[in-house]
């Protein structure tokens, strides 16, 4: 699996209250990782679910009740040289800052974001927690490889009437992570099931988001397939993205397409990353609606972007009955190049020209 709930010990807190915020950083019980990996199954249970407590945070709040939160995922990656750096975390820091904002919140400053993510990796990092590089990871191009990742997320004060977070927690944890998607499966099918709609919250990383996500995920996953893919909520003719990705589809004419962002498409770090890159090959690249029936029809590469998926490609697509077979279901020419580029860069094997990469340590 790619996420655990074996959280790394050191996390960061902050509070907002009478117009400020009080930051900490907690050391939650550990032992070495050494120690921690000799211990029993039950043990190490007890262990983790230790550090997944906070006593002084409310059970009954607006986002427990609700599921008013938002949270970003982002990763520190092993570096080849031996260090450690963090993808892009100002684009997540203003994601972060937009999304609370959006949930009518106080919003976390964006400089404190970038902090509070590079500094918890590197105090659990000198405690020893941390990924190390492996040339292994280079034969199949980083697909299987692991880093940290990076949680950040709000939680509420306590709460049970519907209303809104003035107070909210932002709490930053961090936990080892691999592949995401499950090896051997690379089809998608599109959900019966609606996302976002107009005027919703689709363009904000809301918790409350992924519960329809979630679902049509695991509905996907029971039928064989890797991934489901959402029309839109209007016309159920527009794909707009998957279950936790954005979506790019290479055309036959040489077009590269990823649905427009609107109020029902996430802004993806990563999506945002593979444009760039995709333009300085030379490739057009356009943001902008795509029917199912032209996916279908004129695609000759497919695949699914965002942190845990990397650029992941997609084999097939089936709609109402219909299957379309890409590349002959192989990685095609354009996947490979973006997906090669994107992970050379994270992982330091390739020069970072852009500075991309936040240095850890």
């Amino acid at each position: 699996m790619a996420f655990t709930l074996n959280a790394y010990p050191v996390v960061y807190r902050a509070k907002y209250a009478a117009g400020a915020w009080t930051e900490e950083y907690l050391e939650k019980p550990h032992k070495t990782p050494a120690e921690e990996a000799a211990l029993s199954e039950r043990e190490r249970r007890e262990l983790e679910a230790s550090r997944n407590v906070y006593a002084d945070m409310p059970l009954v709040s607006y986002t427990s009740q609700y599921g008013l939160s938002v949270f970003e995922g982002l990763k520190a990656l092993p570096q080849k040289d031996g260090s450690l750096a963090v993808f892009r975390p100002d684009r997540n820091a203003e994601r972060f800052h937009n999304s609370m904002r959006g949930l009518r919140m106080p919003p976390f400053p964006k400089d404190a974001f970038v902090a509070a993510c590079v500094e918890t990796v590197r105090r659990n990092a000198e405690l020893g927690f941390v990924t190390r590089y492996k040339t292994e990871w280079e034969k199949d191009s980083y697909m299987n490889a692991d880093s940290v990742y990076i949680r950040p997320f709000t939680y509420s004060e306590g709460g049970i009437g519907v209303g809104l977070s003035k107070e909210p927690w932002v709490v930053v944890v961090c936990t080892p992570v691999s592949a995401y998607f499950v090896p051997g499966l690379s089809g998608a099918i599109t959900s019966k099931r609606i996302r976002a709609t107009a005027n919703g919250t689709g363009w904000i990383k809301a918790a409350s988001n992924y519960v329809v996500s979630a679902i049509a995920k695991q509905e996907a996953a029971e039928a064989g397939y890797m991934e489901c893919v959402f029309l839109d909520a209007a016309e159920r003719k527009y794909v707009e993205e998957g279950s936790s990705c954005n979506i790019f589809f290479s055309l036959k004419s040489g077009e590269l397409v990823t649905p427009e962002l609107g109020d029902t498409i996430l802004p993806g770090i990563t999506r945002a990353s593979i444009i760039e890159l995709a333009r300085e090959r030379g490739v057009a690249v356009s943001e902008r609606k795509i029917g199912i029936e032209e996916a279908l029809d004129e695609t000759k590469e497919c695949f699914v972007s965002g942190t845990a998926a990397g650029a992941t490609p997609i084999e097939s697509l089936t709609h109402d009955g219909k299957k379309a077979v890409f590349n002959g279901g192989t990685t095609g020419e354009l996947t490979a190049s973006i997906r090669d580029t994107l992970k050379g860069i994270q992982y330091g094997a390739l020069r970072d020209t852009k500075g991309w990469m936040v240095k850890v340590r």
